[in-house]
């Protein structure tokens, strides 16, 4: 299996807190920067969304903070698509820390719900073909739900 996309990312000055830790908000804009890298990485960068008449909004995020990440640390933001429905998806991300000695620290999970709408009156939408089969690409990943809510390749 292909290791999963990761986005670098370098913690700057202005988003570390009086306690010398990454701002708990900015993780949500860390994970934006890293689906818009991700969707570029498989071949339908949001700017071809309008194209098919549609966009996506994020309907549902969660964080969970596990390690502290500090100014100038070495972080990745490693992301991978969770499940496939009808009209959303699921990304999930996993914010990497290099520790002292090398090794990976995860130091925050995230997961986004997105659901695709119309640009026309914003209504939900079907995940265009390209998309899906976009999503669904990457072995062991994106796997479609069917409506009765089991998993199926």
């Amino acid at each position: 299996m292909t290791e999963p996309f990761a986005l670098p990312i370098v913690p700057r000055y202005a988003e570390v807190d009086q306690q010398g830790v990454v701002f708990n908000g900015h993780y949500l804009t860390w994970l934006d920067e890293a689906s818009t890298a991700y969707f570029d990485h498989l071949g339908v960068p949001f700017t071809e969304f309008s194209s098919w008449g549609v966009d996506v909004q994020v309907v549902h995020a969660e964080l969970d903070y596990l390690a502290p990440v500090r100014w100038r640390d070495s972080v990745r933001v490693v992301t991978r698509c969770e499940s496939v429905g009808t009209t959303s998806f699921t990304l999930r991300f996993d914010v990497l820390r290099r520790g002292d000695g090398g090794e990976d620290v995860t130091a925050v999970r995230g997961r986004n719900v997105y659901v695709v709408v119309s640009t026309d009156d914003w209504a939900k939408q079907e995940i265009p073909a390209v998309l899906r089969e976009a999503l669904t690409s990457v072995a062991g990943q994106g796997q479609n739900v069917t409506d009765g809510g089991t998993v199926s390749p």
